[in-house]
């Protein structure tokens, strides 16, 4: 399992306006590392320590991986590197899926052509009338970046009405951690923040090229200081389903279930459903705002669109 990448080389300057790899690379390995005690894989701690976390030379021996090489591979230099030894890296780090994941994609990444990176998103008409039919349900599909697609009329009165936004503002990162509204809209916002910043993560790691993700992260970076400190920490996760309590201009509390439906066309889209156990009071007032229609729309439009 020891094999030697190539030398460290001086990262290359970037092109295109996207991110850093090899900085992506070894900013992550390091955050992951810095994150276990020698208790939590059950190796002894010897005194104090100078940083946090496990020293180089305990991870890859847990790896089986000598020290050389996994400082070069913390370096951002992953080029050689198998997938044998990152599965071992993984283990050794304890690593989420997600995590896991994240790696490979960040030392072992794809290529993709600059046309489909940078081509326009486009839902499918069938797709959009499948939206249109779901009556009661808040339903939207989202994309890269956490771009808002499409949605139907309930998710317009439940989150606002992204119509009346401009196409780059429709944007999950943008609405949450640049529109005061959303934070009164969502209970556990700090969540909420988290798992936008996981997902921006795991986007980046697929896709380090792209210039209008790098332009993103830019541009929240310079104006939210939670955005500045969640993307440091460099943790990426996704959320397939899950929980949600809002807190509504019109009816008030609500706690909903949200399911994610991924595509498999490869359009790298998510359709997303809010929904309330039956018979409770969150049903009851997702009822109300179907039966509101336009006027429910105008009041999250008011709320969390502004």
């Amino acid at each position: 399992m020891d094999e030697q990448p190539e030398p460290v080389q001086e990262p290359a300057p970037q092109t295109g306006g996207g991110l850093d790899r090899r900085a992506e690379l070894s900013e992550f390995l390091r955050t992951r590392r810095a994150r276990l005690k020698p208790e939590d894989v059950g190796l002894p701690d010897f005194g104090r320590r100078r940083v946090p976390g496990l020293r180089r030379e305990e991870l890859a021996q847990l790896a089986g991986v000598s020290v050389a090489y996994y400082t070069r591979l913390e370096q951002g230099n992953g080029r050689n590197v198998s997938a044998e030894v990152l599965d071992a890296i993984a283990r050794a780090l304890r690593l989420t899926g997600a995590e896991h994941a994240h790696l490979m994609h960040l030392a072992k990444p794809k290529q993709h052509k600059k046309k489909q990176t940078a081509r326009a998103q486009q839902v499918r008409p069938a797709l959009r009338h499948l939206l249109d039919s779901i009556d009661a349900v808040p339903a939207y599909v989202v994309g890269r970046r956490s771009d808002i697609l499409a949605w139907n009329r309930m998710a317009a009165a439940l989150f606002g009405d992204w119509a009346e936004l401009p196409a780059p503002e429709r944007n999950w990162a943008r609405l949450v951690f640049l529109r005061p509204a959303y934070r009164e809209l969502f209970v556990e916002w700090d969540q909420k923040a988290s798992d936008i910043v996981g997902f921006l993560r795991m986007d980046a790691g697929c896709h380090p090229d792209d210039p209008k993700l790098s332009a993103l992260v830019g541009e929240l970076s310079v104006k939210s200081e939670e955005f500045r400190r969640l993307w440091a920490a460099h943790d990426v996760k996704e959320k397939s389903y899950g929980v949600k309590r809002m807190r509504h201009p019109l009816v008030g509390d609500l706690t909903l279930s949200f399911e994610t439906f991924r595509l498999v066309d490869e359009s790298e889209q998510s359709l997303i459903t809010y929904h309330a156990e039956p018979g409770s009071p969150s049903a009851e007032a997702l009822r109300l705002l179907a039966s509101w229609g336009a006027d429910a729309t105008r009041a999250g439009t008011g709320t969390a669109a502004q």
